[in-house]
């Protein structure tokens, strides 16, 4: 399952790699990449909403919902 989130207050490689690491220490088996300019998080795998916004948070950021599939 893929699911896109939109993320705010992203601005550097940094904040990328935090998000990154955030949400991987707690979906181990996701895959993430993220769109810096577009304010985007996609997360391919096993992950579960509430675990991927508690993470996103705990890094610093504003969790902003999911957006739709492109």
């Amino acid at each position: 399952m893929t699911t896109i989130y939109r993320v705010d207050g992203m601005t550097c490689q940094g904040c990328a790699r935090a998000v990154t690491n955030a949400i991987k220490e707690a979906v181990p088996d996701a895959d993430v990449a993220i769109d810096l300019a577009g304010g985007r998080v996609t997360v391919a795998g096993p992950a579960d909403e509430a675990r991927i916004r508690a993470a996103i948070e705990a890094a610093g950021f504003e969790y902003r919902g999911t957006a739709p599939a492109a």
